[in-house]
């Protein structure tokens, strides 16, 4: 068929089964947008801002484990959405980013909107594109779906030159992708297999260390099910929340940081850590060299570039986690195992001995009781997202996460302003369902991309934003006092607007709440109208995400809450 390269974009979206397009139109990605307008394919939701299509991208994707896709345009269209890209760098998200170039006789003359995207994005991206010939565009796009969603997931930017877009050419969509330089590892090498399952019946205290790729591999219920049969306790990190469930018994919560003190001190007394999709973050280790110091260590993953980048294991497995998890299931009845009874009992007396905990209040909210409130209230009906900083500590602690996918939020690279577009993302993943999309925000983050409100209204999608409000950078702020002798630089943020007419100046609506009982009235009248919403909550101000690792000390020296168990 001939067809012009705007056209072959559309084409290829609709060939890749793409239902939505996040974006935002310019002059170089002009004739792709005249393409949207003619089409019928998909759904393109328009947000306010580039940064916040590739977010809301992002939270599809992660929502659904579908390929992301948004559209910007050149310039700053493209660096705008480079945080976004970044983010999904980070955190293995699988994306298309089509973006749009000035035509190829202008590149490198400095021309109206003309960026190097392609090297600006190199160093964030899992691979990038340059499309200089027509012919190439539906084998370039074909393989950048292919990219994006195969070995370790992540961003494949495409960049068009508006020329390119404009010539007409023969479009043939491949069936297949022929990339000899590809070929990501899935099987496991059995003979490591051996080894590990081995060093597993020798061990007398082991310990599953659950990463995201648990998640992006669709896993989580295999990695429940090797649990159970063992009999071995599990941690999770930031990412891996949902997969365990946190009414699991032999579940002792997110490690790390600010982990659980059951789930520290296991990572600190295992004598074999069977690293499941992680890869060994300074947010999880703390001190690397003190990490799992007794310990032997099994690293299983999809990236052989994760593996003894950081930790050099005893027993490395390059492979798809899930197809490995399930080699390992099958073979258990070749194997004889160790009674990790006391070794599981003695990590319930650490987690009865110092529980994760708040000191509650008749007199202020706590920003920890919301959280878990939504949680008792919403359970399992609860998509949760959030922002960055002590709000998004505190609900990896305390919201009862129960299935993967529940959780969207920024762990690599740590962004201010995901949170709202994110869970428009996932608004509109789980359209039409009994869902309820929650964001919890501070007030620094949500500012970030508060335009964003404007994108749910528009498009009808119900994300209640809680905002946490205790007028302060917090984590920040934290820091400040714990380690700067309190010197608080720039974290106050008493100067601030009236939230419940922001939103409601937006057309969605607002509530503010001091009390646990506004708290509740607002909740329940949010969850039934079903519109944008948000929920400003007076909280306490100088509250502490803990327990704390600080920086440069190992997981067992925590600093704990002092108080009533």
């Amino acid at each position: 068929m001939k067809m012009t390269g705007a056209k072959m974009v559309i084409e290829s979206l609709h060939q890749e089964e793409v239902e939505v397009v996040f974006g935002y139109p310019g002059g170089a990605i002009m004739n792709v947008y005249d393409e949207i307008y003619k089409q019928n394919y998909f759904q393109h939701i328009l947000n306010r801002h580039e940064q916040a299509s590739i977010i809301a991208a992002e939270g599809y994707a992660r929502a659904t484990g579908k390929v992301g896709v948004a559209i910007v345009t050149s310039g700053p269209g493209f660096t705008n959405a480079i945080t976004g890209i970044a983010d999904a760098y980070m955190d293995s998200t699988p994306l298309v980013i089509i973006s749009g170039q000035v035509p190829t006789t202008i590149i490198g003359t400095d021309g109206f909107q003309e960026i190097d995207a392609v090297g600006i994005s190199r160093p964030c991206t899992k691979h990038n594109y340059l499309v200089n010939k027509i012919e190439d565009l539906p084998r370039i796009l074909k393989e950048a779906f292919h990219l994006a969603n195969t070995g370790r997931p992540g961003p494949v930017h495409v960049d068009i030159p508006k020329d390119i877009t404009a010539q007409v050419g023969d479009f043939v969509y491949p069936e297949e992708v022929n990339m000899p330089t590809y070929k990501p590892t899935i099987n496991y090498n059995k003979r490591q297999l051996k080894k590990a399952m081995e060093a597993i019946s020798n061990a007398k205290k082991p310990l599953l260390y659950i990463g995201g790729g648990a998640i992006l591999s669709n896993c989580s219920y295999e990695i429940r099910d090797l649990a159970k049969k063992l009999n071995i306790p599990a941690v999770e990190t930031l990412m891996a929340r949902g997969v365990m469930g946190d009414e699991n018994q032999l579940f002792f919560g997110m490690l790390g940081m600010h982990g659980e003190y059951a789930a520290n001190m296991a990572a600190y007394e295992t004598d074999l850590l069977i690293s499941l999709g992680a890869r060994f973050d300074d947010r999880v280790t703390g001190r690397l060299d003190e990490f799992a110091s007794k310990a032997k260590v099994i690293h299983i993953d999809i990236d052989p570039t994760s593996i003894a980048k950081l930790v050099v294991p005893d027993y490395p497995i390059v492979g798809d986690l899930k197809l490995t998890v399930k080699a390992m299931l099958e073979d258990i009845e070749n194997y004889e195992f160790n009674d990790y009874t006391n070794w599981v009992d003695l990590l319930k007396d650490y987690r009865e001995k110092e529980p994760l905990r708040y000191i509650d209040s008749d007199e202020v909210i706590k920003p920890q009781w919301p959280i878990q409130r939504v949680g008792k209230i919403l359970g399992d009906n609860a998509i949760i997202s959030t922002d960055v900083g002590q709000h998004q500590m505190w609900t990896a602690q305390f919201f009862p996460f129960s299935y993967p996918r529940q959780w969207i939020t920024s762990g690599g690279l740590g962004t201010m302003g995901f949170g709202l577009p994110a869970a428009l993302g996932v608004a509109r993943a789980v359209k039409d369902t009994n869902r309820v999309v929650i964001n919890f925000t501070g007030d620094g983050s949500i500012l970030m991309n508060i335009q964003e409100l404007m994108t749910c209204v528009e498009y009808d999608l119900p994300v209640i934003n809680i905002v946490l409000n205790n007028n302060y950078l917090g984590m920040v702020r934290q820091w400040q006092t714990l380690f700067y002798e309190n010197r608080l630089a720039e974290t106050d943020l008493t100067a601030q607007p009236n939230f419940k007419m922001l939103i409601e100046a937006f057309g969605g609506i607002g509530y503010r709440v001091s009390t646990k009982d506004e708290f509740d009235k607002a909740l329940k009248d949010a969850i039934e109208k079903r519109k944008p919403a948000m929920i400003e909550v007076i909280v306490a101000r100088l509250e502490e995400v803990l327990p704390m690792v600080p920086n440069g000390h190992s997981l067992n020296e925590m600093t704990l809450l002092k108080g009533d168990k």
